[in-house]
C-alpha cells in the first residue's frame, strides 16, 4: 500500500470497513460547526444603490468607492446611527462599496439584525451623497468662484473681438478679410471651449449623485450561515479522516509479502496457511471502556488488507499445515522438538499456530510461545531443536521482525523456518474428526515466562 497509487478502490474499501469511525468524526464536525455558529452570532447584510449621473471613468468610479468607505463617510454615519459603544472604525469593517452596471454604486451594511443592517447601509448612502454634495459646494470662496471667472473673462474676450472686428478694415481686401475670419473662429471656439466646461464640470455631476431608494431588508442570513458551517464542518472532518487514513496507509511499513518477511528474519518460508475469517476472539487485556469503542468504531481491525479469499474447502486447509509438518520432520532430526514463536496481539498467527499443532499430533513435537515486539523475549534454548516463526503478512515492519529474530538468537535458538497466515471465508460445512481451526492451543505460554531478552 505504500508504494501503491492511491485509487478509487482503496477510498472504497475505506468507506466500507470504517463507516462508523467516519460517521462518528463527521457527527462531531457538525457539533463543531455547530457550535461556530453559537459563537459567531448570524449576520445579516442590506444593500443600498447610489446613481451617478453623466460620464464616469472607471477609475473615477473606484474612486468614489474609496470615499465611501473613508474614515470621513463612515464616521458621519456612526454619528448619526447614534448606537452607544458603535465607533466608526468598527462600522468600517461592516461597510462594503463596490461598482455595478450603469454608473451605480452599491453600498453593503452588514449587523447583527436585518433593521439594524438596513439602517447602517441607508445611513452611510446619505453620508456619502452629502459629502459629495459637500465637496462639490466647497469651502473656499476662490476655488468657488473660479468657474464664474472664467466665464466672465470669456465674455469680456468676446467682447473685445467684436471690437476688434469692428476696428478692422471694412473693405474687402484679402488681409481684411483673413482677419475678420481668424476672428470669428476664435470666438467659435471660446463658445464651444465653454460649453465642454460647463458640460464636464464635476461640481454639477457630484451634486446630481441619488440614493435609488431605501435598502431592502434582508429576509436572510448572510453566509456562512449555521446550516452553511453545520455541513462544512462534517464535511471537513470526514474529509480530514479519509485523507489521515491514505496518508497513515502510504507511511506503513508493514511488510506484506513473503520474500520480505523472510529477508527481515533471515530464514527460509516454509509455506502459508489459511485460517477462517471469524470474528476476533475478545481477551481479557481487551476488555473496558477503551477497547468497547474501538469495537463499536471498527477501528480494531485492520482496514488496508486486502478481503479475505474464499476458502476451497476444510480439506485444502487442513493439507497446507500437514505439508508445513512435512517438510520440518525432513528438515529436523530426531527428537523433532521446535518453539513456535507468535507475535503478541497476532490473533491470526496464534490461531494457525494452534491448528498447526493439532495437525502435528506430537511429530514434531510444538511448543507456542508470544513474544512482545516491543522487547521482544524468549526462552532459553532447553529441549527444541529451533524456532518455527508463525506471523500474518502485514501486519509487522522489517524493524520489528529482525528483533524477533535477534531474541530467537540470544535464547538460543536457531530460526529454522517461517509460516506465513492469511485468513480466508470459510464454508459452512466441516469435515468429521478434526479440530475447529479456531482451537487455541494447549501448549500455548508467554514468552516472558523464561529465557534471555533481545
Amino acid at each position: 500500500m505504500n508504494e501503491d497509487t492511491i485509487r478509487l478502490a482503496t477510498i472504497g474499501r475505506i468507506l466500507r470497513r470504517r463507516w462508523r469511525i467516519l460517521a462518528t468524526l463527521a457527527v462531531v464536525g457538525a457539533l463543531v460547526g455547530y457550535g461556530a455558529s453559537v459563537v459567531f452570532p448570524p449576520r445579516y447584510t442590506a444593500s443600498a444603490s447610489v446613481l451617478l449621473p453623466g460620464q464616469w471613468e472607471e477609475r473615477e468610479l473606484l474612486t468614489q468607492v474609496d470615499i465611501v468607505t473613508s474614515s470621513t463617510v463612515i464616521d458621519r454615519a456612526a454619528a448619526k446611527l447614534g448606537r452607544p459603544g458603535v465607533s466608526g472604525a468598527e462600522l468600517r469593517d461592516r461597510v462594503s462599496a463596490e461598482v455595478g452596471d450603469g454608473n451605480i454604486i452599491k453600498i453593503s451594511g452588514t449587523d447583527s439584525t436585518p433593521e439594524r443592517a438596513q439602517q447602517l447601509s441607508d445611513q452611510v448612502a446619505r453620508q456619502f451623497v452629502a459629502f459629495a454634495a459637500r465637496i462639490a459646494g466647497g469651502t473656499d470662496s476662490e476655488a468657488a468662484t473660479a468657474p464664474e471667472t472664467l466665464r466672465q473673462q470669456v465674455e469680456e474676450t468676446n467682447r473685445r473681438i467684436t471690437d476688434l472686428a469692428k476696428a478692422a478694415d471694412p473693405g474687402k481686401t484679402v488681409e481684411s478679410v483673413q482677419a475678420r475670419t481668424s476672428l470669428e473662429k476664435l470666438r467659435t471656439s471660446l463658445e464651444e471651449a465653454m460649453t465642454k466646461l460647463d458640460q464636464a464640470d464635476p461640481a454639477s455631476t457630484l451634486a446630481g449623485m441619488v440614493v435609488m431608494g431605501p435598502a431592502a431588508r434582508p429576509t436572510g442570513e448572510a453566509p456562512p450561515t449555521r446550516m452553511q458551517l453545520i455541513v462544512a464542518g462534517a464535511l471537513l472532518f470526514f474529509l480530514f479522516a479519509v485523507i489521515g487514513h491514505l496518508a497513515a496507509a502510504r507511511r506503513n511499513r508493514r511488510l506484506r509479502t513473503e520474500p520480505e518477511i523472510a529477508a527481515a528474519l533471515g530464514s527460509a518460508l516454509l509455506g502459508t496457511v489459511d485460517v477462517p475469517d471469524e470474528r476476533r476472539a475478545h481477551r481479557p487485556e481487551d476488555s473496558g471502556p477503551r477497547a468497547s469503542i474501538r469495537r463499536f468504531l471498527g477501528i480494531d481491525t485492520r482496514w488496508d488488507i486486502p478481503a479475505p479469499q474464499r476458502s476451497v474447502d476444510e480439506a485444502g486447509r487442513q493439507l497446507r499445515y500437514r505439508r508445513v509438518c512435512a517438510r520440518l520432520r525432513d528438515q529436523l532430526a530426531s527428537p523433532r522438538r521446535l518453539l513456535v514463536v507468535v507475535p503478541d496481539g497476532d490473533e491470526i498467527a496464534l490461531r494457525a499456530a494452534g491448528q498447526l499443532v493439532a495437525e502435528a499430533k506430537g511429530d514434531p513435537l510444538l511448543r507456542v510461545v508470544e513474544i512482545s515486539v516491543d522487547r521482544p523475549m524468549v526462552p532459553d534454548h532447553d529441549t527444541e531443536s529451533g524456532a518455527l516463526v508463525v506471523l500474518s503478512a502485514g501486519s509487522w515492519t522489517a524493524q520489528e521482525l529482525a528483533g524477533i529474530a535477534e531474541a530467537c538468537a540470544d535464547g538460543g535458538h536457531d530460526v529454522v523456518g517461517i509460516v506465513v497466515a492469511g485468513t480466508v471465508r470459510a464454508r459452512e460445512t466441516r469435515s468429521d474428526g478434526h479440530p475447529p481451526d479456531s482451537a487455541s492451543p494447549a501448549l500455548a505460554v508467554r514468552g516472558h515466562s523464561t529465557g534471555g531478552s533481545a
